[in-house]
């Protein structure tokens, strides 16, 4: 294979993480024009509604008639269909691109291959599967919600050098910080970067968590919240209708404003019934940030993709227990003097 295709699906790579966090439902895709082995324009997908990354590709170009003689490099299938914008595919041919270069092909149903068949009837070179294990990582949340039907699942938590998630008791109603301030930046950013965000009742009452992005630049998850019997007092953070939260209980309760209640069986398998409400709100992404309990059920449902353990410098004499992986470490990273654990469910 031509090295300069995966160096220049590699540029598509960066762009399209720019995106993350903004552009769902829509995958956030990468697109590279190049033209005499020379990038002559490139964009990633826009905000939700607005312009997909091929489309901001082609209007980068200086000089439109270069189109014609370059080559388009995707990272993921252009889509065929109307959406809230035109196909890509006709886009490319409109524009007579000669070649097109695609990481991965679209798995939804919409498109799943669809736009490469268009593609190539337009009489455009195609070339699929560049990087195709990046790019089906890269687009891992757009791909989960597609084929599995539920949000892509990332459990996170912090423990102290001694395996303790939380302290037995504490004398205020606020977080106790086990890992440092660039670990806490870093989860932040994790937040920023996923759809929604979800905790127990226990982790509401002990820690009254706003739940939001504060030492990051990004979008606020959307709230989800476990409540069985409606115990979490209205005045704390997590009911202040700032943004939009979801309220998991078993008892009837009417909706108010930005904060609607789903109604389980806490008696049966929470997790899926969980997926399936989260599904029902096009929810594509679930960070996991509840207590021992709560990360625990979703373990043992075998329901997450991907786990994120921070590991504190310090220790507790006694405490609650952090959950229990059975995998091997995928990656260890440091943050300053904490580690960083990265898990990954295949």
């Amino acid at each position: 294979m031509n090295l300069d295709h995966n160096k220049y699906m590699y540029r598509c790579l960066t762009l399209a993480k720019k995106g993350i966090g903004t552009t769902r439902p829509n995958p956030s895709v990468g697109a590279v024009i190049v033209y005499n082995n020379k990038i002559i324009g490139e964009g990633f997908t826009s905000q939700y509604g607005g312009p997909h990354a091929e489309v901001n590709a082609i209007r980068s170009v200086n000089d439109s008639s270069l189109l014609q003689k370059a080559t388009i490099y995707v990272t993921l299938e252009p889509c065929s269909h109307y959406g809230k914008t035109p196909p890509c595919a006709d886009l490319i041919a409109k524009h007579k691109i000669p070649e097109v270069v695609i990481g991965v092909i679209d798995t939804n149903n919409l498109v799943a291959g669809k736009g490469i068949e268009r593609l190539k009837k337009a009489g455009c070179k195609v070339h699929v599967g560049v990087l195709e294990d990046e790019c089906r990582e890269h687009h891992k949340r757009f791909f989960t919600v597609q084929n599995k039907k539920r949000p892509y699942i990332i459990l996170k938590w912090a423990e102290t050098k001694n395996g303790y998630i939380a302290p037995l008791s504490k004398l205020k109603q606020e977080p106790v910080w086990i890992s440092n301030e660039y670990s806490k930046q870093l989860a932040h950013k994790f937040r920023a970067q996923e759809h929604a965000i979800l905790v127990g009742t226990t982790t509401v009452i002990a820690d009254n968590p706003k739940l939001n992005v504060r030492t990051w630049t990004g979008n606020n998850p959307i709230r989800i919240v476990l409540d069985r019997k409606l115990r979490i007092p209205e005045e704390l953070n997590v009911f202040d209708g700032s943004m939009l939260t979801i309220v998991f209980t078993e008892k009837p309760e009417i909706n108010q404003e930005n904060i609607l209640f789903e109604k389980i069986d806490f008696s049966k398998d929470i997790a899926t019934q969980i997926c399936e409400v989260l599904n029902k709100h096009n929810i594509q992404s679930l960070i996991i940030e509840g207590g021992r309990e709560t990360i625990q059920t979703f373990i043992t449902a075998n329901l997450w993709d991907e786990a994120k353990v921070f590991i504190g410098e310090n220790e507790f004499l006694n405490g609650v227990k952090a959950p229990v992986i059975q995998k091997k470490v995928t990656l260890e990273e440091h943050i300053k003097n904490d580690i960083l654990r990265t898990y990954i469910n295949d």
